[in-house]
């Protein structure tokens, strides 16, 4: 499907794994040059694979989006690169690895890193970024939250917070650009078996008891079955859709809004 975004430039944070990899190959087989912007150093290695295999130029550079310096680095080279940039997609967050059961298992301490990493540095990725969005004057932002953001998961309390904060900034970011036409949505994934997904989950496993435990994977698909009403697991691919069609025309009139892919785990009405 034609999408209408050839010859277009995209920024993907977190780009070099997960869904902000899906996000970035997707965008490429539309013709889209991609930026990818992540901590590992690798991001150069998987942006000359993505420019050989898709015919687009790509860029891989290492960024760090709990520094501002660092993503205003890579803007700078960025735009050496590709001298406008039309689609943000910021994909990079990280989980305290301090597991809740109740929230006062954590200390205020244990909240720090992920609220610098997931609210500071969406809010860095959208300062250095928006003039540039506003000067295309057609530009898009989509940030990757998460249905933890919506429910109010008790397994890791700061990534749900954070992800939550994610949702409420998207749309005040969406009010302030909209007079200069750049549509910022989000898009929530449900469950997707990604590194994180899984210390996620794992914390959750190990609190089933020992003399009930089943093997990890038999586990996870069972509960697979129990709370998603179409019964499969999401992968990075079906979010990297969502993220792409949103960046479309076709999206032409969506922003502000959020938007599940999660296998109908949460409904609104």
């Amino acid at each position: 499907m034609d999408l209408r975004l050839g010859g277009q430039v995209a920024v993907i944070t977190g780009g070099a794994s997960g869904i902000g990899l899906a996000t970035a190959k997707l965008f490429a087989a539309e013709g889209v040059s991609v930026a990818i912007w992540d901590l590992d150093p690798g991001a150069e290695v998987i942006a000359r694979e993505i420019q050989d295999l898709y015919g687009v130029r790509a860029i891989g550079l290492q960024v760090d989006v709990s520094q501002e310096s660092s993503v205003s680095e890579a803007l700078a080279k960025t735009l050496a690169s590709f001298e406008t940039i039309h689609h943000v997609v910021h994909s990079a967050a990280i989980g305290s690895n301090k597991f809740g059961f109740p929230f006062t298992n954590l200390s205020p301490e244990d909240w720090k890193r992920t609220l610098d990493v997931n609210i500071l540095g969406m809010v860095r990725i959208a300062t250095v970024l928006s003039p540039v969005l506003i000067r295309s004057r057609a530009g898009t932002c989509v940030f990757v939250g998460s249905v933890a953001g919506q429910i109010g998961s008790q397994t890791d309390p700061p990534y749900s917070a954070s992800k939550a904060a994610t949702i409420n900034f998207a749309q005040c970011m969406a009010k302030d650009l909209a007079v200069h036409n750049v549509r910022v949505n989000t898009v929530c994934p449900g469950m997707v078996p990604t590194k994180l997904n899984r210390s996620i989950w794992q914390a959750w496993y190990d609190r089933v008891e020992i003399a009930q435990r089943l093997d990890y994977d038999v586990w996870a698909e069972r509960k697979i079955k129990q709370l998603i009403p179409l019964g499969q697991w999401q992968t990075p691919e079906d979010i990297a859709a969502m993220i792409v069609f949103l960046s479309s025309p076709l999206a032409g009139q969506v922003t502000g809004q959020t938007i599940n892919v999660d296998g109908g785990y949460v409904m609104h009405w």
